[in-house]
């Protein structure tokens, strides 16, 4: 058995030892080496795909491009004024990215940005319509103003939020051949506009049954699409209704009659009532100076609102279809008008500001006061002609329409939309078909 177990020279043992150790080192080397050779090929792919990598391209580089290309067209090599007016959607956020796109792009052209010692000056006006977003430059060397313009694709809808519960509803309360501008409920009267006359009505079991006919004289010839307004009284006891050119007054001869009503016509020029107080209320909404009322003038030759009012409002309006007033805190108000260029815009606090998500809005809208989530919604019709049209409720919490409702169809093509006395509801006319039109009274269910 020691035999198995003899013992290994000292010099051998040695040798042996360095020999692992050495074969140790060698392996250690040699892992060292692989190591860094790996090390180094994985940073040399992560430079090589950062060197390959193609940072996002703005939206706004080919308009920008595309518009410096002709300004400097115009322009040649010098120097120039640059300044920007933003009346489209784009949020203010997106502006120094768009002027910073278009300075470089100009400056690779020769043409550079310089103080107010440059005689020649660039004015950049970014607008759009529902169908397109539309740059202009209006480039000015001296007194000569030459324009050169970008357009874009409209801007990509909004993605819209689900609806918060609120629905709307119609109910038919009239139907006629005639075309309708306007109706209200007055008491137990039905009063009704149609471009030459008015239109009485009591309330009946089986609906309204008209009382009379009032011939409305008018000097001047109606537009294709006329315009009017009825405005009831506080108290329920009178209207007043107004045509282009024309001002007629309804007043209940008895309280609490329905039947004995006397009215009045005469050629007036005076803006309309497009704004009042909802009827029952105590306390009035300031719009302007402590105004509850806004009255507005309307230019018969073009079919709308001029933009003028009365009290003025110390801002400069645009010309417009439609208008709502939006309740604020603190008495206050903020208005709401449907422009002729397709644009909706609020006016408060002094300033007058472009909403966003208002693309598809036609040129009708209304306030009610449901209850239902802020107590205020917006209701406009779509945008476009349709045979069948709809009405949508909106909030306007910032600067931007939210829908709170599913459309509501209308089985026809919405000529008019006004608030109720009230304000709980509204009216809608409707042409349903060919010399057939009906009038729906529109209401919110909260669910």
């Amino acid at each position: 058995m020691r035999d198995a177990f003899r013992r290994v020279p000292q010099s051998q043992f040695h040798e042996a030892s360095n020999g692992i150790i050495r074969a140790n080192e060698k392996i250690s080397k040699e892992m060292k080496t692989m190591m860094r050779f790996g090390l180094l090929a994985v940073l040399c792919g992560w430079l090589s795909l950062s060197a390959n990598a193609v940072p996002a391209q703005s939206p706004w580089e080919q308009p920008a491009a595309a518009l410096a290309e002709q300004i400097a067209g115009i322009l040649g090599p010098g120097q120039m004024r640059l300044t920007f007016r933003n009346l489209s959607s784009i949020p203010a956020s997106e502006l120094p990215d768009i002027q910073r796109l278009l300075e470089q792009d100009l400056k690779t052209r020769g043409v550079t940005p310089a103080g107010d010692e440059s005689a020649n000056a660039v004015r950049i006006t970014l607008s759009e319509d529902a169908r397109q977003r539309l740059w202009v430059a209006e480039v000015i060397e001296g007194d000569q103003t030459q324009v050169a313009m970008v357009e874009l694709a409209p801007a990509p809808p909004a993605s819209t939020p689900a609806p918060s519960g609120l629905l709307l509803r119609k109910d038919t309360i009239l139907t006629t051949r005639a075309p309708i501008l306007s109706a209200l409920e007055v008491g137990n009267a039905l009063v009704v506009l149609e471009p030459d006359q008015i239109v009485l009505s009591s309330r009946a079991a089986n609906g309204w049954q008209e009382l009379k006919r009032v011939s409305i004289p008018t000097t001047d010839p109606l537009a294709r699409d006329p315009r009017g307004i009825l405005v009831a009284s506080q108290d329920g006891a009178s209207f007043e209704a107004r045509l282009p050119g024309v001002r007629c007054t309804g007043s209940l001869l008895s309280a609490g009659a329905a039947t004995d009503w006397t009215t009045s016509c005469s050629a007036s020029d005076d803006p309309w009532a497009i704004v009042t107080p909802p009827a029952g209320t105590t306390s009035s909404t300031s719009v302007a100076s402590g105004a509850s009322v806004l009255r507005a003038f309307y230019n018969a030759t073009r079919n709308y609102f001029t933009g003028v009012v009365s009290p003025s409002l110390d801002v400069e309006l645009p010309p417009f279809y439609s208008a709502a007033l939006l309740p604020r805190a603190a008495g206050k108000a903020a208005l709401l008008v449907a422009g002729i260029d397709g644009r909706v815009q609020l006016t408060e606090n002094g300033a007058v500001s472009l909403v966003a998500g208002t693309r598809d809005w036609g040129s009708d809208l209304g306030m009610i006061r449901s209850g239902c989530g802020t107590g205020t919604q917006v209701i406009a019709s779509g945008s476009g002609e349709a045979a069948s049209d709809s009405l949508r409720a909106y909030e306007l919490p910032t600067l931007e329409a939210v829908p709170v409702s599913a459309p509501l169809a209308m089985q026809g093509a919405v000529t008019a939309i006004w608030s109720a006395p009230d304000a709980k509801s509204l009216y809608a006319a409707v042409r349903t078909a060919p010399n057939q039109y009906e009038v729906d009274r529109v209401s919110a269910l909260c669910n």
